[in-house]
């Protein structure tokens, strides 16, 4: 091939949406390009003229307008235009002017229709104005298998299955002779249409729950009850299953969002199943599910801390086969909960029960189910109306005291601003947390907008878990009730900016110490979560993970269309880059941070990044026509 096509090629192939493209596309594009020049000043394209190629920017820069005459964007080197007016009857909508000299690829519009016919991830850039959302879980390494793989394979035995009214007896000799370790418990009802089948001779069924001899032995020997008690007063309430198409993968993720070692697998409705932690281990022997159980085995906080390792490769296992930020964040979150959870179980061996029922609780991403490999402590305790500080207050420190000393020592670092239990401003009966919140929303300042940051992604670690909830639904219920709360919160949103500049190109950090380099927590996950939160707010949502607040948020009218959508694919490229850095820093043996060197990401990444930006910068503009500050009056009779 003629060197001068050759480096044409090299040149498109460096930049989306042509980076994915086959050698033989690629060529097919050289052959078929005219190169135009064009001076600063001069126009490329006039608005309504008929368009026959699309624009590839190989030098200089281009501003593109709207039909009103605003500017609509500026490009660079790697950018193209003109693919709007290909697609929407071959006339130019959004005229265009080089603002430097500029050299310009013009592709041929039948090359264009050929792409967009052939190749789903070419025409989904033009069409979307981004990549395909899909895309962003590519990875470099090969495809995990769990993600794939159903878990009806790990089944290996039919279910054993008890009738309710059965007595602990019975049951017990029927699983002393099977190797089966636990079985389904069921009841002639059908109140649940879920877990409820119909039996060879049309009876319908309910699976209540799991039986295990680990509850033969905690419910009828270590309580001292008769062997004659009927198995629906042993077994767990709350039956945790899967269906027989769900993947290995998102069979792990329920063991680990619910804590439990074994699994019901229903097939339309019908048991055919019982997975154990074994089986999974046996299947995925390094995965996080494996870490908690290690986690939970441990007998003092010392044998936590030498697991940090172990959580660092797990995450590394997760990023590098193929898994999506969200499972990385729930994943990492449940082993932060697990952390959490046996610290004050160790805490409160040594320490003696509770004076007062109390809730340990998570806040921030530990609550989102969003925590990455660079995190700290964000925690507080809800104590019951009954708690009198001069009786009750030294057990309750020194419970927090075990669990945050132990949190850091696992990596979890101590929280700078305080928020944490052993904080006595944070460790309050749930009446003065209520008043804490209503005075938040009431009568926002910089210092309660700052606490509604945080607070407001809340959940229960461990303990009574309906004092969380009355916060919940504290917040749920009159949070979006108050327009100037929501005001303050989308100005307050608007403090930390996506690093894009005028010119669409990043902005990077000049401090001496990250020279080139982006906080993507500070500018980008941190703001998209703000104003997430404040939709979720405004819309009554309950969902803490910003995924599914993102979900209920669709279901509604506050977005305009697409926009939900846009948003959690810049969500997931944004946290996957950051995840994908504190790898490699681990990996290269550093100390990982939130900080990517966008010089060192792919190209293909590089936009997808720009794009997820973008999005953010968008966004945030709409909040404050969305939710406008009311009058003085307005705010009075609210009040």
């Amino acid at each position: 091939m003629d060197p001068e096509l050759l480096e044409m090629r090299r040149h498109l192939s460096a930049h989306p949406p042509f980076d994915g493209l086959t050698d033989d596309q690629l060529d097919d594009i050289a052959n078929h390009v005219d190169i135009c020049y064009y001076r600063a000043g001069s126009e490329i394209i006039a608005s309504n003229q008929p368009i026959k190629a699309l624009f590839y920017v190989r030098s200089g820069a281009v501003e593109v307008y709207r039909r009103s005459g605003d500017l609509f964007d500026r490009l660079g080197e790697g950018s193209i235009f003109g693919h709007y007016g290909l697609l929407r009857g071959r006339r130019a909508h959004y005229p265009a002017i080089a603002i430097e000299d500029t050299l310009i690829y013009a592709i041929d519009a039948d090359i264009f229709d050929r792409l967009c016919e052939t190749d789903n991830d070419f025409a989904d850039f033009v069409e979307l104005g981004r990549p395909r959302t899909s895309s962003v879980a590519d990875t470099q390494g090969v495809s995990n298998n769990r993600m794939a793989t159903r878990i009806r394979r790990l089944v290996n035995r039919r279910p054993l299955i008890a009738e309710a009214d059965e007595t602990a007896r019975d049951v017990a000799q029927r699983l002393a002779n099977e190797p089966a370790a636990a079985l389904l418990v069921v009841e002639a009802r059908g109140d649940d249409p879920r877990y409820t089948y119909a039996d060879a001779d049309g009876e319908l069924w309910q699976v209540m729950g799991i039986l295990t001899d680990a509850d033969f032995r905690a419910r009828i020997v270590a309580e001292g009850r008769s062997v004659d008690t009927p198995v629906r007063e042993i077994v767990s309430q709350g039956l945790v299953a899967v269906r027989s198409d769900e993947t290995v993968q998102e069979a792990m993720l329920a063991m680990l969002r619910h804590n439990v070692h074994h699994l019901a697998v229903i097939h339309r409705r019908r048991p055919i199943g019982v997975i154990r932690l074994e089986d999974v281990v046996r299947y995925e022997t390094q995965s996080s599910l494996y870490l908690i159980e290690s986690i939970f085995s441990q007998r003092h906080p010392i044998g936590l801390a030498r697991l940090l390792p172990d959580v660092r490769n797990a995450a590394v296992r997760l990023i590098r086969d193929g898994a999506d930020s969200r499972t990385v964040g729930t994943a990492l979150s449940s082993i932060g909960r697990s952390f959490a959870r046996r610290l004050l179980e160790l805490a409160e061996a040594e320490l003696g029960p509770p004076p007062v029922p109390y809730a340990f609780m998570a806040m921030g991403s530990m609550a989102r189910n969003e925590q990455t490999l660079v995190t700290d402590q964000d925690n507080a305790l809800v104590l019951d109306d009954r708690f009198d500080p001069q009786q009750h207050d030294e057990y309750f420190l020194k419970l927090a005291q075990r669990v945050s000393e132990g949190l850091d020592a696992c990596g979890y670092e101590y929280c700078k601003g305080g928020i944490m239990a052993t904080n006595p401003r944070w460790r309050q009966p749930l009446s003065v947390w209520q008043r804490y919140f209503r005075s938040w929303i009431q009568a926002p300042n910089a210092e309660r907008l700052l606490h509604s940051n945080i607070f407001f992604d809340l959940d229960n670690l461990y303990g009574e878990e309906r004092l969380i909830e009355t916060l919940q639904e504290l917040i749920a219920t009159e949070a979006g009730q108050s327009p100037a709360f929501l005001a303050a919160m989308s100005r307050n949103a608007l403090n930390r900016t996506p690093p894009i500049g005028f010119f669409r190109e990043f902005v990077t950090e000049k401090d001496g110490q990250q020279n080139d380099s982006i906080n993507v927590k500070r500018r980008g996950t941190a703001p998209l979560t703000d104003l997430v939160r404040i939709h979720a707010l405004a819309c009554g949502s309950r969902a803490q993970n910003s995924f599914e607040r993102l979900a209920d948020i669709k279901e509604t009218s506050l977005l305009g269309p697409g926009v939900a959508d846009r948003l959690s694919y810049s969500l997931e490229v944004l946290s996957l880059a950051r995840l994908r850095d504190q790898v490699l820093d681990i990996e290269e043996e550093r100390e990982p941070d939130n900080n990517i060197e966008p010089r060192n990401v792919p190209a293909k990444q590089r936009a997808e990044i720009k794009e997820a930006f973008r999005a953010l910068s968008d966004a945030q503009k709409f909040l404050r026509f969305r939710y406008p500050m009311p009058s003085s009056s307005a705010h009075k009779r609210q009040r």
